[in-house]
């Protein structure tokens, strides 16, 4: 087992615990092994701290600890970040994951999310009310991981990215000052955390705008044998060039799952699984989307009414905690007929069960936002594409993760360049293809908020000189 130190010194470790309404944990402590596991069964660092925040003192004390005790600072929200920057070796980690409320104003419409909070109680608390905002896909995903790296799902079409939807943030920066900012006020840093990632503080309160959703909606999945891949992802993509916002249609190439509407003579086959969702009324839904169920042979059809928050929470099987996890991301403004045939020819050897490729649908609202507006960039992307690469043999780490940058390597001709932050594993460059042309704004707020790069343990940008 790995020996975790800290040059601090005792007497001011026990001070900074005691100011706390939280609690300290150290190695050895209960509960303390269960604290720095995260959603990535590849994460096993050992922080020498873990501060467990209840609420914005103790944020702001932590932040001030790590910073006076030059200690590395890592930031724990619901812990689902793929590069498990969540937690570090040595420093100290400030769990978020106590801090989950969330308050909806349903006259106003919106809400105000703390940190800790999952996608998952955003849409418990805004459905009551027959409301949403634009989230992700797995209902498991921490709100703020997600909103600071931009957040994409299957509103995004018609109401924008999560950032698009955020009204302002309470965030303490690396002096430890709670500072508000929105579109009045410190308009730099709010500009930062719309897509910037953890680059800028830690923010203590979301407010988000909301929409009327649900509780309702028309949605599903189509599946496909694999062997009909490359003709019905032709189909998708020609249907998707001029679908209305409310349409958006993913499509994921993976083995079959064994769902119990799935024969089990499909289980463990290729299959193509299309995903249609539509964010309007439910008799125009049925019309638009009719072109995608009555295309080809699928081998089942479970499309149609569904409550909006417990299909949020459809895939959430696909994805549970444990597994290891290396992704890749890719950025396309079309699905060009070679890069279908490169999918194709991958999705036949991917590495695990548990592993799949899907192509998320973008475009519509998000599109027509400035690229400078926040700084998330890529407003050219009419799809996202993920390579959840997942196993569970230590032992297949080398073959899985070979696979993945094989893969990526492969499309990379037929992608824009860009790549979504939330998907990036590892410091091997991407992270310049995240931020793409706001790379250098993004410097010099980070220079006006964290010149000394407190707040590093993410897809780091550093500060201006």
């Amino acid at each position: 087992m790995a020996v975790t130190t800290t040059p601090v010194d005792d007497g001011a470790i026990d001070g900074f615990g005691e100011g706390l309404h939280g609690e300290l944990l150290r190695p050895g402590d209960p509960n303390y092994d269960e604290t720095r596991a995260i959603w990535n069964g590849m994460i096993d660092r050992r922080p020498a701290l873990i501060a467990r925040a209840m609420g914005v003192s103790d944020v702001i004390a932590a932040v001030n600890f790590a910073r006076e005790q030059d200690m590395v600072l890592a930031i724990r929200g619901a812990g689902h970040n793929i590069a498990g920057n969540a937690v570090c070796d040595d420093g100290l980690m400030l769990d978020l994951s106590a801090m989950r409320s969330v308050q909806v104003d349903p006259e106003g419409q919106t809400a105000r999310v703390e940190p800790g909070a999952t996608l998952a109680d955003f849409d418990h608390e805004a459905q009551a009310f027959g409301l949403a905002t634009p989230l992700g896909i797995n209902s498991t995903t921490g709100v703020a991981g997600l909103t600071l790296g931009g957040g994409f799902g299957w509103l995004t079409r018609r109401y924008g990215m999560t950032v698009d939807n955020l009204r302002s943030v309470d965030i303490v920066t690396a002096d430890g000052e709670l500072r508000h900012a929105s579109e009045d006020e410190n308009e730099d840093l709010f500009w930062g955390v719309r897509g910037g990632g953890g680059n800028f503080g830690v923010v203590t309160s979301f407010e988000f705008d909301l929409h009327e959703v649900g509780p309702e909606v028309l949605t599903g999945m189509v599946v496909y044998h694999g062997a009909d891949a490359p003709d019905v992802l032709r189909h998708v993509r020609d249907f998707n060039e001029t679908a209305p916002d409310e349409s958006t249609v993913w499509m994921v190439l993976r083995k079959a799952p064994p769902l119990p509407f799935l024969p089990e003579d499909v289980h463990g086959e290729d299959v193509l699984v299309v995903v249609p969702f539509y964010a309007g009324d439910m008799e125009a839904g049925e019309n638009v989307l009719a072109p995608i169920r009555e295309y080809g042979d699928p081998i089942a059809d479970v499309v149609g009414p569904h409550q909006y928050a417990e299909f949020q929470q459809a895939f959430d099987p696909l994805l549970e905690e444990g597994a290891r996890n290396y992704w890749k991301s890719h950025n396309f403004s079309t699905v060009s007929d070679d890069a279908i045939d490169t999918v194709v020819e991958y999705a036949r050897d991917l590495p695990s069960p548990l592993s799949e490729i899907f192509f998320g649908q973008l475009g519509g609202a998000m599109g027509r936002v400035p690229t400078d507006a926040t700084a998330f960039p890529h407003r050219d992307a009419e799809y996202g594409m993920n390579v959840h690469t997942r196993w569970e043999d230590p032992a297949d780490d080398d073959r899985c993760i070979d696979w993945s940058r094989k893969f990526f390597d492969a499309m990379a001709p037929y992608a824009t360049g860009g790549v979504y932050m939330n998907f990036i594993s590892e410091d091997e460059g991407e992270e310049d293809l995240a931020y793409g042309t706001n790379q250098q704004r993004l410097a010099e707020v980070k220079a006006a908020y964290d010149p000394e790069n407190l707040f590093r343990m993410n897809q780091n940008v550093e500060p201006a000189r």
